[in-house]
């Protein structure tokens, strides 16, 4: 094998070793939410969700809308819903800047996660 052959496979494998020692496999990520990230709605705005690459403690787990510091609704989600998602609804709520603060507790190994996703409601046009 020539040097620079030799020294490509070594550069990859080392990329590759990296790679599986800095990831755990059930590390817990969020796919997708409802509403997205920044996303700015019009009108009602009574159902909110996350998705996550693992099931979730339903039980153990919260939604909150917040406004600013304010928790406006903390939503007990469905226990009927698919496993990886959180879902719940909460009453329709008035235009402005509003968090959807999610803290779950994974199947996995009953670790506590939480994040925040940001969004808004429009005023009526």
């Amino acid at each position: 094998m020539s040097r620079r052959r030799a020294t490509i496979l070594a550069l990859a494998l080392a990329g590759v070793l990296s790679t599986l020692g800095g990831a755990h496999a059930d590390e817990l990520k969020v796919l997708e939410t409802g509403p997205a990230a920044n996303a700015v709605l019009q009108g009602v705005s009574d159902g909110f969700f996350v998705r996550f690459n693992q099931p979730v403690d339903h039980i153990n787990s919260r939604l909150l809308v917040k406004r600013g510091s304010e928790v406006m609704e903390t939503l007990q989600p469905r226990l009927q819903s698919n496993p990886n998602v959180l879902f719940a609804r909460a009453a329709t709520l008035p235009p402005g800047s509003y968090t959807l603060h999610w803290v779950v507790k994974t199947m996995t190994d009953a670790r506590i996660e939480q994040g925040d996703v940001p969004f808004s409601i429009a005023r009526p046009k």
